[in-house]
């Protein structure tokens, strides 16, 4: 009996879990949907079928083969090693197990093979991390990235429903609810803040770009500088990237290496207004790049434009790759 649990199941990215796991086809005999100690015993929906909600200490008893964790970084490093330690695979979501040294930071098109049968905990990287290592990550190899300077735009919904309540209430002319999501307002505003600001000024979503790239793209001496700003775009972040290499480069072999990588659609014609925005990009689970052009004040360097559903590949369409990627390495017997 393969037994999939989905940790954080009534949740924006638990709730696109599911839908992703019904678009892949993930096999299962029994799925285990887990929420809040307030949610459970309540009934939620799924491909026709209600499926009661339980608790996450349920969920640990019934022994799942593999759990997608999306319920925040606290419950993560809470009961993930309980999960581990029933002999599940935790395919995590929060930021809790991204640098541990003992777990795995993948993104499959990149670095699958770094998953071994006892990597009991996996890490999601960040949304803005994943699609921008899946546009550099094929460049880095033939040309060797120097430095990145990236700036983000990303999607209110990356903070979540209280951010999506926010925004609707500013659109309609309400009152933010308490607690707010922002100290500003969302709605027609960009906010130069992704999450709280550390020490050296940047915030964590900032430095979240700086710490997983390095060790998705396994260069620790990688040259990383971020700013992340939040928009009022309903779903989908977009980044800014200029990228200096160490060996020099022709535009069209960067569109060539682009064109075929797997996960990533290059959209790069300028002159018909054909580019990536994040409505397009909007439930597909594909990193999209384009606008590509030469540095002309800078040697060996590259300005691009990235977008992908944060809900989806930024979360979601990963978990479920990772999930896909177990079952066909016969780590979990199905």
């Amino acid at each position: 009996m393969l037994k999939i649990a989905v940790v954080g199941a009534t949740g924006m990215v638990g709730q696109e879990m599911l839908m992703v796991m019904d678009e892949f086809q993930l096999p299962y005999d029994e799925l285990i949907l887990a929420a809040s100690a307030g949610s459970a015993g309540k009934k939620l929906s799924y491909k026709g079928k209600d499926h009661n909600l339980v608790t996450v200490e349920e969920a640990i008893r019934m022994k799942p083969d593999i759990a997608l964790f999306s319920a925040g970084g606290s419950t993560s490093l809470e009961y993930a090693p309980a999960f581990a330690a029933a002999g599940c695979y935790v395919i995590d979501n929060s930021s809790a197990w991204r640098m541990d040294s003992d777990c795995p930071l993948v993104v499959p098109e990149i670095n699958a093979d770094r998953i071994t049968q006892t990597s009991r905990i996996i890490a999601n990287p960040n949304c803005s991390t994943i699609q921008m290592v899946m546009a550099l990550h094929p460049l880095h190899r033939k040309f060797g990235v120097d430095r990145i300077v990236v700036s983000t735009y990303q999607s209110f919904t990356g903070t979540g429903m209280k951010a999506v309540r926010q925004y609707e209430a500013e659109k309609n002319g309400h009152p933010a609810p308490e607690p707010r999501a922002y100290n500003h307002p969302i709605f027609e505003n960009c906010i130069p803040q992704c999450d709280v600001f550390l020490d050296n000024l940047y915030t964590k979503e900032e430095m979240k770009l700086v710490h997983e790239t390095r060790k998705i793209l396994g260069d620790p001496s990688l040259r990383i500088t971020a700013t992340a700003v939040r928009v009022p775009v309903y779903g989908g972040h977009s980044e800014s990237v200029n990228v200096s290499f160490h060996k020099a480069f022709r535009l069209e072999e960067v569109r060539q290496l682009l064109s075929a990588a797997p996960g990533l659609i290059l959209l790069d014609e300028p002159s018909r207004s054909r580019y990536p925005t994040p409505l397009q990009a909007r439930g597909k689970n594909e990193v999209q790049v384009g606008r590509l052009r030469m540095d002309e004040s800078q040697e060996n360097a590259l300005n691009l434009w990235i977008v992908a559903d944060n809900l989806r590949k930024g979360a979601a369409t990963n978990a479920v790759q990772i999930a896909s990627y177990l079952l066909e390495k016969a780590y979990v017997k199905n």
